[in-house]
């Protein structure tokens, strides 16, 4: 399957919302830049709903959900979903398993990376690692010179042979315990906090994602409207299904040349 340049995205298309992942995709050179706030508070004044899809942790969730212009979010690749209740002033969060699951899980990280960061040079455990609920974050790429592809594979392995499910970004290697992913947790917000049933063609036609590396892979499939910022070239073969259309831009200015184009067919 060959990407599409977004020129030729179907303009007429009815839309509900924009699903899109943080890093690389929103973000450009680890910043939020205006250009990408702009667009998604654009987006949200035109009465689409905007979802981050993030692998990300709840740290950070907490706050996006709470001070963004989202209707909420999906966060550590598909463990919980966060949205502010503005009528009550609540967070409102589902998690894919319980408390005291997770807290075991988090029990093993600690030794799992150890092994992980002496077992590839170079690595390190993600800055954000204490922010997380329910999964293990190994830097490649973020706080530490870019490893190569089979340093990132070897970590990969490693959390694989420790029975995790592990997933490359374009900054970590995100390992967990479960599997789950970022479309069974979006189905399920999207279902359980606004009663929409993706799993329905039409409806889930109604929904564009961006993003922009392996860990997307999941929505890129699913997504006939699904949209790669310039950057997920790179990752091509570690994705099965690539996305159907590419921006010419990266990051998060490849972002805001999505929304113009969804913006302009309203």
């Amino acid at each position: 399957m060959t990407m599409r340049p977004l020129a030729e995205f179907p303009r007429a298309a009815p839309l509900l919302g924009v699903l899109a992942d943080i890093d690389d995709t929103l973000t450009t050179h680890g910043r939020l830049k205006a250009d990408a706030y702009t667009a998604m508070q654009r987006l949200h004044d035109a009465g689409l709903m905007v979802i981050p899809i993030t692998g990300r942790p709840a740290g950070w969730c907490d706050h996006i959900a709470r001070m963004w212009p989202v209707a909420g979010v999906v966060g550590e690749n598909g463990a919980f979903w966060m949205r502010h209740d503005d009528a009550t002033r609540k967070l409102v969060k589902r998690f894919v398993v319980d408390d005291a699951t997770r807290a075991a899980h988090r029990a093993r990280f600690a030794a799992i990376g150890q092994t992980i960061v002496q077992a590839v040079p170079g690595s390190a455990l993600a800055s954000d690692q204490l922010y997380r609920e329910t999964d293990l974050a190994i830097d490649w790429c973020e706080d530490v010179p870019p490893l190569p592809r089979p340093a990132v594979d070897r970590i990969v392995a490693l959390m694989e042979a420790e029975g995790m499910t592990a997933k490359v970004s374009s900054i970590h290697v995100n390992g967990w315990f479960g599997s789950y992913d970022k479309l069974l947790m979006t189905r399920a917000f999207l279902r359980d906090a606004f009663a929409i049933d993706i799993e329905q063609d039409a409806v889930r036609r109604q929904f564009v994602f961006a993003g922009d590396s392996p860990n997307d892979a999941p929505m890129f499939a699913y997504f006939p409207l699904s949209v790669g910022v310039a950057n997920v070239r790179p990752f091509l073969d570690r994705i099965a299904t690539p996305p159907a259309f590419v921006t010419e831009r990266e990051g998060g200015t490849g972002f805001a040349e999505l929304a113009a184009i969804l913006l302009a067919s309203r």
